[in-house]
């Protein structure tokens, strides 16, 4: 892609006023030298000259990134007064001092607490039964952070007793954690330290037994260790690994406190070892032996566990998934009876979670799209449904320690509607807001409109779409648009509200989210008609929906932006290659893009696991499909748009290399005058910037960039 040496108004991103006195010449872009290099897998050639960006030892790899980060920041030198200013706009709508809602656990009721100027929060508690009581701080995430340039507290831990905090803390964004383990009471470190771990961890019932698990050298939690207090590392017991690659490893406690849960799964099969909290010495045993393409989740109530499960039971026994969307079965603790249907599949709903209460179930479930809470009464059977406002929203299950209790507590949240914590009372079915994040700044949600709309595929499949946008804002078929989408691994992309969005909105811009094939928004059906042969689909679907947008009076024509992360940044690629044309600016952040190339190298990380995802290249049928969308491979000799695209050097989900040789064949390759942009994060992983004030700079970067595509410049 050519870069004409004129001044910067030709580039996509907020420029300055006209000025009569000249104009700095933006520099060439970096060159990246190429090398040749061959791949030949089915008989098929496919050449790749930056194929040694992979050696991240090469001088000249980091080289390059740098270069390209420079190039960055003199292209965009000319926003920063509006990175500025979305910046400050985000920050000011932001309470920075401020606490969550205290939940119980135990004797106490724990909270995070934020304070001005400080980017990480605080975890706090006080007892119960003390309302008056001071709070104590039991670990400050800013004074762990200090001197580090990324940060992340991957999981943390309280004892049973409560005396002990143990934590697994990321300091490069390679996702490779290191535990440590608090003294509550005396506030000091114990020696304890348990490296290359993942960020999972439970405590045993005596609090002197903590298990964690490692990762193999893809980064895949695989091993399972039991880790006694006091003694070194390389004594601790190895009680499992999972030899399958496609499976990980996590490990659970059932909200009863009697069982701990190691959970084995990959995209389509899972296994459960289960482990009784008060024998951390004694075996764990499979709840259900593992059968290729049959998931489960156990929760546990009384005599029995509760299975979310896909698989059908007969007198044989389990045969095949033919509860597509996941059904309900009671299976007695002891193993001596056979399991029994506890809830049917239903076709047209979706069980998405189970939360198992001394007498109540809280079932989460969603149709058409939308999710809701049904409440069971254990003892009388009775059932009833949670009431929800608006049209389009999104809820969750906050932190509900408590087993024996009449309250449940949820979060929910709206494009318009700031997220906001309940407690339902199962009881009495009445509805207490115990808090809404407080938005400053004088937020209106009247000057707000949301809805939820339906576009047409190509194969007549009706495609959710979530729209946002100011009320006041003309819907004549003149206003500029950002979309995003997702559409992968079956995660729906529920509507939520954020206040990094309300500089958009208050700019004119209307917001929309495409609910594309590949997530879970319509069920488990939703997400098979996305992914394997079938991921065309995804793309097509986000074509569609953009059309109609633009049909219905949403945005202008020549005026939609669009931006989209990870496997999203995959859907980004696709579409920049396939309808260039149709968007005015691009974003794909840390894009999953180089498909064919990863999927057959089995020695990066995550590959194996992947395949159950995207499918195994290695076979001729899957290879033909993915090298058929493939970003990296399909792009061709055509003008892209203005892209912007992101990575991180240490991401350990999608290789730095896969966006670093994408912009290098797009230079190459692309015509045009378009401007195009690699930026790196240099010491953090996939998910960018650690950090409060971190992310919003990148989010201030990012929509700066959307804005100057859409010809809004300040």
């Amino acid at each position: 892609m050519t870069l004409l040496l004129i001044s910067l108004t030709l580039s996509c991103g907020p420029q300055s006023p006209p000025q009569t006195a000249a104009v700095p010449t933006p520099a060439a872009p970096p060159v990246a030298p190429q090398r040749a290099w061959l791949h030949t897998e089915h008989g098929v050639e496919r050449s790749d000259p930056w194929y040694w960006m992979k050696d991240r030892n090469d001088p000249q790899v980091i080289a390059y990134l740098e270069a390209e980060n420079a190039y960055t920041d003199q292209m965009t030198a000319d926003s920063q007064p509006l990175r500025q200013a979305l910046y400050d706009e985000m920050l000011g709508r932001i309470q920075e001092d401020d606490a969550g809602v205290p939940w119980q656990d135990g004797d106490y009721l724990y909270f995070w607490r934020t304070a001005e100027g400080q980017s990480y929060p605080l975890l706090c508690r006080r007892p119960a039964d003390q309302p008056d009581a001071p709070d104590v701080v039991l670990l400050d995430e800013n004074a762990r952070a200090e001197g580090l340039d990324y940060y992340d507290l991957g999981t943390w831990a309280v004892s049973p007793d409560q005396t002990l905090l143990a934590v697994a803390e990321d300091t490069t964004g390679r996702e490779i954690y290191t535990v440590r383990i608090l003294d509550l009471e005396t506030g000091t470190w114990r020696p304890d330290t348990l490296a290359d771990a993942s960020p999972s961890l439970v405590w045993a019932n005596d609090s002197q037994t903590l298990f964690y698990t490692s990762m193999d050298d893809a980064l895949r939690p695989y091993q399972l260790w039991r880790h006694e207090l006091g003694q070194a590392q390389a004594d601790d017991a190895s009680l499992f690994s999972e030899p399958d690659e496609r499976f990980w490893l996590h490990l659970e406690r059932t909200r009863s406190d009697e069982f701990l849960l190691a959970v084995l799964g990959s995209s389509i099969t899972s296994e459960v070892l289960v482990l009784d909290a008060d024998e951390p010495q004694a075996m764990w045993t499979p709840i259900r032996p593992r059968r290729q393409g049959v998931e489960y989740e156990v929760s546990h109530h009384g005599d029995a566990f509760l299975l979310r499960t896909n698989a059908c039971v007969d007198d044989a026994g389990i045969q095949g998934d033919c509860a597509l969307n996941f059904k309900v079965e009671s299976q007695p603790i002891t193993g001596e009876a056979d399991p029994t249907e506890w809830m049917a599949h239903r076709p047209s709903v979706m069980l998405e979670q189970l939360d198992a209460f001394a007498d109540h179930l809280v079932i989460t479930e969603r149709t058409n799209g939308l999710l809701s809470l049904r409440i069971h009464d254990f003892a009388t059977g009775d059932e009833h449904t949670v009431a929800l406002p608006e049209a389009a929203y999104e809820i969750w299950s906050e932190a509900n320690a408590v087993y024996d209790t009449s309250q449940f507590r949820f979060g929910y949240s709206s494009m318009v509607t700031p997220e906001s914590v309940f407690d339902w009372n199962v009881e009495t079915r009445t509805r207490a807001l115990l808090k809404e994040q407080p938005v400053l700044g004088d937020y209106d949600r009247a000057a707000y409109t949301t809805s939820r709309l339906w576009a047409a595929a190509p194969d007549g499949v009706q495609v959710p779409v979530t729209v946002v946008h100011r009320t006041d804002v003309p819907l004549d078929g003149t206003a500029p648009m950002i979309m995003t989408g997702y559409g992968a691994y079956g995660v729906p992309y529920d509507p939520y509200f954020t206040v990094t969005r309300l500089p958009l909105l208050d700019r004119g811009v209307v917001f929309a989210i495409a609910h594309v094939r590949g997530g879970g928004d319509l069920g488990r059906g939703w997400y098979e008609d996305g992914k394997y042969l079938n991921k065309q689909n995804t793309f097509t679907d986000f074509i569609a929906v953009t059309e109609h947008l633009v049909a219905q009076g949403y945005a202008a024509p020549d005026r939609v932006a669009i931006y989209g992360g990870s496997a999203g940044g995959m859907l980004m690629g696709a579409l920049a290659n396939q309808r260039p044309e149709l968007y005015a600016g691009i974003v794909a952040q840390v894009p999953f893009v180089d498909v064919v190339t990863t999927m057959m190298d089995e020695t990066i990380p995550l590959t194996v696991i992947e395949w159950e995802e995207w499918g195994d290249p290695h076979d001729r049928t899957y290879f033909d499909a993915m090298l058929a969308y493939s970003p990296y491979d399909n792009v061709t000799a055509q003008d892209y748009p203005p892209m912007l695209i992101t990575s991180g050097l240490n991401d350990p989900r999608v290789q730095y290399w896969e966006p670093t040789k994408w912009t290098a064949r797009l230079r190459a390759t692309g015509t045009g005058d378009s401007l195009l942009l690699l930026k790196t994060h240099m010491g953090a992983g996939h998910s960018g910037a650690s950090g409060l004030y971190g992310y919003l700079e990148d989010r201030a970067f990012t929509w700066a960039f959307l804005l100057g595509c859409l010809g809004v410049r300040s």
